[in-house]
């Protein structure tokens, strides 16, 4: 299949002349900086803190680069993968024209960004064993697809899609395949990264939330060819990563050892829970995991779950999602949080 970025894009984004903001006019050092309109005489909190942050966060690219093995350019930031995910939605489709395909159960938020941005939603929902139905997403194509969204591993079922799925829909469609790996940390499978060289259409998402436990901090990373980065930077908002989140992450950076213990100690205690969960009664099925959670189908999922609320212990009931009936999503806690749930859970059994 011909990959043309050009058609792809709306025509107003094409033509769109984006804000210039007083840090884009001026990136060099000065002594004194009077452009922005900043409040010179400081903050409150932190001396630096009255000024805008970096607009393109060069410094925090380049660290991210370094590990991921990309060059800068190939890197976008947003506040939160949610932000970036809204972001490809508005380079991308024409509301009211363009479709997008999404394979349930998956996460909402490409469907609630569909909708907010007035795209077609289209479902090609996965297959029983929650892989993607090819043939399905196949027909769902036509010449107003834009995007295809895969969750890799997938949020809510917990496992990996295959490699060669993922593949086959790139080949087959001219249009930008997302593949969020928000959880690539916790799988035993490599990250698409690798093959951003080879597929011009490819784009991939992860963040800071999961195995970098910065959730609060709200930053995503999108991993694309620079002329899908370039296009992404001329419709963000101009300080859309602020300067806590830019300075914590920088020094995250520095305790990459910390963060792969952290992911390896998280991956062992799924495994051994699973191991916990496959002796109980209640228990029908512990669906294979790739991500820091898993998905576990009961016996009256729902009484189980208002049962664990009773105890201080908050699950995620996943029943009324497609495929996932009686399931409910679990995440990995610490080894106390952990003890609490198995001891709450075996109370319910002897009732």
């Amino acid at each position: 299949m011909s990959f043309d970025l050009n058609r792809l894009v709306r025509e107003n984004i094409r033509e769109l002349t984006p804000y210039s903001s007083a840090r884009d006019e001026f990136k060099g050092q000065a002594k004194v900086f009077l452009d922005a309109n900043e409040n010179s005489l400081g903050s409150p909190l932190v001396k630096w803190y009255n000024r805008y942050p970096d607009p393109h966060q060069v410094d925090l690219k380049k660290a991210i680069g370094k590990i991921k093995g990309l060059n800068a350019e190939q890197i976008f930031l947003g506040n939160g993968s949610d932000e970036c995910i809204d972001l490809l939605y508005r380079c991308f489709c024409e509301p009211k024209k363009d479709n997008v395909i999404v394979c349930p159960p998956t996460y909402a938020m490409y469907e609630v960004s569909g909708h907010i941005n007035d795209i077609e939603v289209r479902e090609a929902p996965l297959l029983e064993n929650f892989q993607l139905h090819l043939n399905q997403i196949q027909h769902l194509i036509d010449e107003n697809t834009k995007l295809i969204w895969i969750c890799s591993p997938n949020n809510p079922t917990g496992n990996s899609m295959n490699r060669e799925d993922i593949e086959t829909v790139l080949n087959n469609f001219d249009g930008i395949v997302v593949v969020d790996e928000a959880y690539i940390n916790f799988s035993r499978h490599k990250s698409l990264l690798q093959e951003l060289p080879d597929y011009p259409n490819l784009v991939v998402m992860q963040t800071f939330s999961k195995a970098w436990g910065m959730a609060a901090l709200r930053l995503g990373m999108t991993f694309s060819s620079a002329e899908i980065v370039r296009l992404l930077d001329k419709i963000k908002p101009p300080y859309n990563i602020n300067q806590a989140t830019q300075e914590f992450a920088m020094q995250a950076m520095d305790e990459i050892d910390q963060v792969n213990n952290m992911i390896t100690e998280l991956v062992s205690m799924r495994d051994a829970l699973t191991r916990v969960f496959d002796q109980m009664p209640l228990v029908e099925k512990v669906y294979p995991s790739d991500a820091n959670f898993l998905l576990v189908k009961l016996k009256n999922a729902r009484k189980i779950y208002e049962y664990l609320l009773t105890r201080g212990i908050v699950v995620r009931d996943r029943s009324n999602v497609q495929l996932c009936e009686n399931c409910l999503r679990i995440t990995i806690g610490t080894e106390d949080e952990i003890t609490i749930l198995v001891k709450a859970l075996k109370d319910y059994q002897r009732k």
